[in-house]
Order: structure tokens, then C-alpha cells, then sequence
């Protein structure tokens, strides 16, 4: 029997045989399956991301290089956020045709250094390599006092949104702000039972939180919060959103409407949690479906 291929598989099924039985120690608190890594270091957690960013997926040939520099680091501080912590150091790996001025890469160093230093990150180090297309990698710690998973959500939990969805093609893949802020104060308060980070949009992401708590889910789709010419559909499927997706108890979802303090940041109820879990629901991005670019 000819072995699958990785469209034919796609990625959730490709994913679920690769992270099979892994090898975990003892400390490890949460491996693969998660927008980060946990493991135990004393009294604290400390959080493990890795991203990548490669041309013609994620960005255009025509991209300015400090924007491409920048959502790389940006992707994985967006994880980091939905774990409700701080980041600290990061790694970088450059993939390049030899042939690429070098200015594009001091470019791409700049825009990453700029948002690194806006939230404190520590550029450590890293490892450069030939390839036939550019590609940035991103290995970045974070610690949390507390955490929030994607498994602890409950039938008739509130699901939340910040911020607005869809059209991220027209420039806000490349420019969003990592939602640290609201995503530590949301672990702080404890008003979260189950977070992500919403990166292949809400069709992809939701079953995934849903089914990580076991739970079905049911969407309002008139509630969905729509960036300006964007139509319901869009907002449900484009994907590189990079908001917060959450859980709350029903029992809090006023009070923290009520003290919610970033006003900038719009914060939206779409849905609810429930007990039948969905099968056969898709949509949004999934790698190695699709042969159109993602970008």
C-alpha cells in the first residue's frame, strides 16, 4: 500500500502520528499540543515556543524584510500570550538562497530587534543555513507564575474574542500586536478556563480548543467581530488573526466585561462551550491542504 502523503494526510493527522509517544521527563508539565511547551523550574513555569515564518507561505517575495523580521518574533510572542506569560530570550535561524543581498537580512534583524526590545526579549543567538526559499525560525522562552491551557474549558463556558477578524491579508499579518498584556491580566484575574492564540482561524482553532476540553462548541455568527469590508466568512476562515480565543465561566463573563481594562482592544462574547463534541467541522488555514499560498 503506497504510503500517504502529506496533503493526503493533512496536518492535524500528520500531527497527531509525528507527536506520538514522545519522550518526556519528569518536568515536563505540557508537551506538544499546546500553543507552547511547559515545564516546571521551582516555584515557576517556564514556557518553550517555537515559529517559523517561510517566503511564499507566510510572506510575499515583495515583503518589506523588517516587517518579515518582525512577524516572526511577533507569531511566537502571540503564544505566548495565550499562555498568559512573559517572554525572555529568543533564538533565530536564517534560511536563505546564497544569492540574497545581505541587506535583506540586516533589514529583517532590524524589525525583529525593534520589537524584541519593545517587550524586554533577549536575542541570544541562533544558526544560519542555505535553503531555496528565505525563511526566518524563532525559538523563544517565557515564564508564568500560573498557566492557561486550551484543556480546561466546560460545557456552557463564554467564548471570547479580542479584537477584530478577518482581511489580515491586507497588512495586519505583518503589523499585529502580541496580546501580552491582555493575556497575562486575563491568567492574573482567573476569570480564563481555556485560551489560544488565533493564527488559522476560528473554523481550525475553535474545534481545536473545544475538542482539547472535550467539549462541542456553537459559534454566533452575527456576533463575530469583522475588521472594516470583511465579510462573516472571512472572519471565520482567513486566519492570521493572531487575537485571543477563551473560555470563561458563564458566572464571570460580566464581571469581566466589567473590568476589562484595554480599551483599545475590542473584547467580544461569540459563542459557548457544550457537552456534544462536533465531528467533520473545518475551515480556515491548514498546512499541506492546500496548494494556494497562504499569503
Amino acid at each position: 500500500m503506497k504510503e500517504k502523503t502529506l496533503a493526503q494526510l493533512g496536518e492535524n493527522r500528520f500531527l497527531a502520528r509525528l507527536l506520538k509517544n514522545l519522550p518526556v521527563g519528569r518536568n515536563v508539565v505540557l508537551g506538544a499540543g499546546d500553543d507552547c511547551a511547559v515545564v516546571r523550574r521551582g516555584d515557576a513555569f517556564e514556557l518553550l515556543k517555537t515559529d517559523c515564518v517561510v517566503e511564499n507561505v507566510h510572506f510575499l517575495p515583495e515583503t518589506p524584510p523588517h516587517l518579515v523580521g518582525r512577524k516572526a518574533l511577533a507569531r511566537a510572542l502571540s503564544d505566548i500570550a495565550a499562555m498568559g506569560g512573559t517572554p525572555h530570550e529568543a533564538l533565530v535561524t536564517i534560511f536563505s538562497p546564497p544569492e540574497c543581498p545581505a541587506q535583506y537580512w540586516l533589514k529583517a534583524y532590524r524589525g525583529l530587534c525593534t520589537l524584541a526590545r519593545k517587550y524586554s526579549v533577549s536575542v541570544v543567538g541562533g544558526e544560519t543555513s542555505r535553503a531555496p526559499v528565505r525563511a526566518i525560525s524563532i525559538a523563544l522562552t517565557g515564564t508564568a507564575k500560573r498557566i492557561v491551557t486550551r484543556n480546561g474549558g466546560h460545557a456552557c463556558d463564554i467564548l471570547y474574542v479580542t479584537g477584530t477578524l478577518g482581511g489580515s491579508i491586507a497588512r495586519h499579518h505583518l503589523t499585529f500586536t502580541p496580546r501580552l498584556a491582555e493575556g497575562q491580566w486575563l491568567v492574573q484575574k482567573g476569570y480564563v478556563r481555556a485560551m489560544m492564540d488565533l493564527s488559522d482561524g476560528l473554523l481550525a482553532d475553535t474545534p481545536r480548543l473545544a475538542a482539547s476540553s472535550h467539549c462541542g462548541f456553537t459559534l454566533d455568527h452575527t456576533a463575530i467581530p469583522r475588521r472594516r469590508g470583511c465579510t462573516v466568512e472571512a472572519a471565520l476562515g482567513d486566519g492570521e488573526d493572531y487575537e485571543l480565543l477563551f473560555a470563561v465561566a458563564p458566572e464571570h463573563a460580566a464581571r469581566l466585561e466589567k473590568e476589562w481594562p484595554f480599551p483599545t482592544t475590542r473584547l467580544t462574547a461569540i459563542g459557548h462551550l457544550e457537552k456534544a463534541m462536533k465531528k467533520n467541522t473545518s475551515g480556515g488555514y491548514e498546512h499541506f491542504r492546500e496548494v494556494a499560498n497562504r499569503v
